[in-house]
């Protein structure tokens, strides 16, 4: 690689790959040391092309959720299945990988902005800015440098765009898949807003499993599923469809009748 040369946005990629070498390396004990990340379906990754393939998830920090993926998918294609074990996969880290953000967001600090070179692309949102809510029209070059990222490589999205659950997914994202014909990649997590703060900066909590969940591609009928059809296929995807509220009391409850049952086999054997 030339010193000097460009990605398609104009970051210079030796930057670019120092910067995501340091930035791995400063955050990989958050999931490998003070917590745990647990992976499945990792060896998906390895199979897909090297371009035009968009990643959808829920989101429940601002950085430490693309931080696990950067990990992961690095990980991945250097031969480690569902782990994230010795570092040294970060050396060549994959430089064509890219992630949505909200332009406030990213331009909220100092951190955010270094970040940000690392494969930011940063959108006015349409519906929220500076925490008051807005109606505005969607800016063209927003999605135009999604496309150019597409084609370029991987892309990914959070398309409930907020960290708050079971919020409705942006019909955005469905104009995206439909109109650039990705291979769309869902993904689920969870321990993360139990791990750290709202930002992902600051780790809250210590022993929290987190865990981080690759399904195979969505299938899609691009030309014939309407942006409502994909909206719903991306919300069962991801597991943020309104009928899943009605299965997490159910699966709390069996996780207390667990734990309640490790404790009496505990009182018994003292």
């Amino acid at each position: 690689m030339g010193l000097f040369k460009r990605g398609p946005f104009g970051h210079i990629l030796f930057v670019k790959k120092w910067l995501i070498r340091i930035f791995a390396a400063l955050t990989h004990r958050r999931y490998r040391g003070f917590n745990e990340l647990q992976i499945e379906g990792s060896e998906i990754i390895k199979s897909l092309p090297n371009s035009n393939v968009l990643f959808i998830s829920n989101h429940q920090t601002y950085f430490a959720d693309v931080v696990a993926m950067v990990h992961v998918f690095n990980a991945s294609l250097s031969g480690r299945v569902d782990n994230i074990k010795n570092i040294g996969y970060i050396w060549n880290p994959k430089l064509n990988l890219y992630y949505v953000a909200a332009k406030e967001t990213m331009q909220s600090g100092i951190l955010p902005r270094i970040m940000s070179y690392a494969g930011a692309i940063t959108v006015d949102r349409t519906w929220r800015c500076e925490g008051k809510d807005v109606q505005r029209n969607v800016n063209p070059n927003d999605t135009e440098n999604i496309r150019i990222a597409l084609e370029d490589g991987w892309v990914i999205t959070f398309p409930q765009g907020t960290t708050k659950s079971f919020k409705p997914v942006r019909k955005g994202t469905a104009h995206i898949i439909k109109t650039y014909k990705p291979i769309v990649i869902p993904i689920v997590i969870d321990g993360f807003r139990r791990s750290f703060d709202k930002k992902g900066l600051r780790l809250k909590k210590k022993g929290i499993l987190q865990s981080f969940i690759i399904k195979e591609p969505l299938q899609i009928d691009y030309e014939n599923d309407t942006i409502e059809e994909i909206v719903e296929k991306v919300e069962f995807a991801i597991e943020q469809h309104p009928s899943f509220l009605k299965v997490i009391p159910v699966q709390i409850q069996e996780e207390v009748e667990q734990l309640n049952e490790q404790r009496r086999y505990s009182y018994k054997a003292d």
